[in-house]
């Protein structure tokens, strides 16, 4: 008789302060036989701080295709196993979820072991609309591409949630005031759960400002959290821009603004001063 199948937890670690990583996960992660980690280096840190020793294979974007079988395998084999992330909970804009799909089309138990998330803490103490958001994680890092998603989001009700790095938050925000108007209301956290830990709040025009004036506010890694854009006027507004936008290269100015008026209910001078 072969041995039962193991189990695939996955495993919410810290984004910051390690006294976040629960009880629970501490145990599995000590229990398991073996961690799949997205960099083993900095997995092997996490576990050294709470006196574990635990055996790690490296899971990530480039080698999850080539190692996922094996790892099912080994799970059929009865193995228990560990997947985690750098940072907060796997597969929220993290690599993992090719091995979970593989297990579960395996029949293999597949159990999360909940805990932190940036996206989640974010949206948590930004004081805007939670009951219903869009998380987006991180935007195209092209110019071009970035402002093209945007656009396709300027008309978006619920409330969205951004990953963003340190050297493109600056032209981040500028995209995102430029599409969304500069009075749409956000917040910028950054460094959750650290020791430089601030969440800013304002129109994304004044977030902008105060990114470009304090160069320590642009350290660090954020979570952009942008009101979203209503039901009413402000989100025939937020559509008027994103037809404009795609209107705007085929056409004159005046004449796209008026189209993109026309088709969206908006006034024309919010989209184009002209």
């Amino acid at each position: 008789m072969s041995a039962p199948a193991g189990t695939l937890h996955v495993v919410a670690t810290p984004i910051g302060h390690l006294g976040d990583l629960s009880p629970r996960a501490l145990e599995v992660l000590r229990t398991v036989d073996l961690v799949c980690a997205e960099d083993t280096r900095h997995t092997r840190q996490l576990l050294a701080h709470f006196g574990v020793e635990q055996a790690l294979q490296a899971l990530h974007q480039h080698n999850e295709d080539t190692q996922a079988a094996n790892l099912v395998e080994r799970l059929r084999a009865g193995e228990s196993m560990a997947l985690v992330s750098d940072a907060g909970t796997p597969l929220v804009s993290d690599p993992g979820f090719r091995l979970i799909r593989a297990a579960r089309e395996a029949g293999i138990r597949v159990s999360p072991v909940p805990g932190a998330c940036a996206a989640i803490a974010a949206l948590s103490v930004a004081g805007l609309a939670s009951d219903r958001f869009a998380f987006e994680g991180f935007l195209p890092a092209k110019a071009g591409a970035r402002r093209d998603r945007l656009v396709r989001l300027a008309g978006e009700p619920r409330t969205l949630v951004f990953y963003e790095s340190a050297h493109r938050i600056v032209e981040c925000l500028d995209d995102m005031a430029a599409v969304f108007g500069r009075e749409r209301p956000a917040v910028l956290a950054r460094e959750l759960t650290k020791l430089f830990e601030t969440v800013l709040d304002g129109p994304l025009g004044t977030l902008l400002e105060r990114v470009e004036a304090d160069a320590d506010q642009r350290k660090g890694e954020f979570v952009l959290v942008v009101q979203g854009a209503g039901e009413d006027g402000e989100a025939q507004v937020a559509e008027g821009r994103r037809v404009y936008a795609l209107l705007a290269p085929h056409l004159p100015p005046s004449t796209a603004a008026k189209l993109a008026a026309e088709l969206s209910g908006a006034p024309r001078k919010a989209l184009y001063g002209g």
